[in-house]
């Protein structure tokens, strides 16, 4: 594959590690555009931490990124991610520029009206022609830019190839136009394609639908912005550490002007339902190990058949520790955050991922599988402790 090799060093990979009962690491990465940075930034700290996923799952820019991650070797997935988001926001906007808040949101409104206007390199480029302008049925009369730059870079920097050996299991989210279904595609299912990742990144609409197989997909985050809810859906009976990494935060400020309301109404839409399928799902098991306390209250002589299948089974239900990371915003950053690819901004998301990541290795008991009455537990940094 052709990549250029960021110039920074490589940070030097731990040996590899997970805690005690641990049968898979499982890594998911909401949607969010040019916030996706922070993902990266998280990758790097666990790979300093000799923690690697053996599931990457995403949705929109988390379906690239995972994309970037499964589809190298570990010692190159780094630079992968490296490389793609120093190619995507690879444009001078400015020389120099004072310093403030004031100062920034002036760069920042640039920066995203740049993007608007022009795109962003090896990502996407305007329609030579804007949608309104063409007939029903036109070849780009349903979205305003091409993504055929993105589909040139995942060629050049995912092995396609390697996710389909399944060494890390891959899935990405996306949404059936037809049917407004939403569905995941798995490489333990089905041959992973640029054209899945493309799907699972096709937010209308900017981006244009993508044909996989006979059906057309969008963006799988205009339903459901968090993988989170296929993983523990799964009956596979593995304790799981899994590391959710999301780009909007469901709790913010009141907002005071309509900038606040738009970006606020962007926060709540994309934030997704992440807490919620946690606890729901945390409900489930608890009331699945109250059944197996009744069933094994009751002589064995007086169970069914059927009963004592059921209780067997739930003698040992799968365990989970969520370790949710969510990026926090800036002062300075408004509505236009999650497509504004200036470098700058870029290198702050990338570091802040990083930092949050370090800051929530640091707590050794969180990353421990929960008891089997415990059945699923959660830890946010910003949450439970703050920034």
């Amino acid at each position: 594959m052709v990549r250029r090799m960021d110039t920074k060093p490589m940070p030097e990979m731990a040996a590899p590690w997970r805690p005690k009962d641990c049968e898979r690491v499982a890594l998911v990465l909401q949607g969010g555009g040019a916030l996706g940075a922070y993902q990266g930034g998280v990758y790097e700290a666990l790979m300093e931490a000799g923690i690697e996923p053996d599931w990457v799952s995403g949705v929109s820019i988390g379906a690239i990124n995972a994309a970037l991650i499964a589809g190298n070797s570990p010692a190159d997935r780094l630079p992968a991610l490296r490389e793609f988001w120093r190619r995507v926001t690879d444009r001078t906007l400015w020389l120099a520029a004072p310093d403030g808040d004031v100062f920034r949101q002036g760069r920042n409104a640039y920066s995203s009206f740049t993007t608007a206007l022009f795109g962003q390199p090896g990502f996407f480029e305007p329609h030579k022609i804007n949608p309104w302008l063409l007939p029903a049925g036109a070849q780009d009369a349903t979205s305003y830019y091409d993504i055929t730059p993105l589909q040139r870079t995942l060629t050049e920097l995912v092995d396609f190839d390697l996710i389909n050996t399944k060494q890390v299991r891959f899935s990405v989210g996306a949404v059936n136009v037809l049917s407004g279904n939403f569905v995941f595609f798995d490489n333990v299912r089905e041959k992973i394609t640029p054209a899945h990742v493309l799907a699972s990144g096709a937010l209308p609409p900017a981006f244009p639908m993508v044909q996989v197989g006979t059906d057309y997909f969008w963006d799988g985050g205009i339903v459901s912005n968090t993988p989170l809810q296929h993983l523990l859906a799964q009956d596979d009976n593995l304790n799981s550490l899994v590391f959710q990494v999301d780009l909007f935060s469901a709790n913010g400020p009141l907002p005071r002007t309509i900038q606040d309301v738009i970006a606020r109404h962007k926060d709540i839409m994309y934030s997704s339902r992440t807490r919620q399928v946690t606890d729901m799902f945390a409900r489930l098991q608890r009331w699945k190990y109250r059944c197996y306390e009744a069933l094994v209250a009751i002589p064995e002589d007086v169970l069914t058949d059927e009963q004592r299948t059921m209780r067997d089974t739930l003698s040992d239900l799968p365990r989970a520790t969520i370790l949710q990371l969510i990026y926090q915003k800036q002062a300075y950053e408004g509505a236009a955050r999650d497509y504004e690819f200036s470098a700058d901004s870029m290198r702050e998301h990338w570091q802040n991922g990083h930092e949050d990541t370090r800051k929530t290795l640091a707590y050794k008991n969180w990353l421990e599988i929960p008891s089997k009455a415990g059945g699923i537990v959660t830890h946010d940094l910003h949450r439970d402790y703050g920034r």
